[in-house]
């Protein structure tokens, strides 16, 4: 895995959007962002609603 030195998960500040989640989960798994983006969308939009709270609080909780 391509995690960061700390070895656990960081936001990825540097390629950040919103907050730089879908960043830090491609940069810990070595995929690309934008596909992690995309797959996030798509399940957002097709009734995995749960992924916006998800998504606020890995933002908020993470590095």
């Amino acid at each position: 895995m391509n995690s960061p030195a700390g070895g656990g998960f960081r936001l990825g500040k540097d390629n950040a959007k919103l907050m730089g989640v879908c960043s830090g989960i491609a940069n810990h798994f070595g995929w690309d962002v934008t596909l992690v983006r995309i797959a996030w969308v798509v399940a957002t939009l097709v009734g995995v609603g749960s992924l916006i709270p998800i998504y606020l609080a890995i933002g908020l909780i993470a590095d």
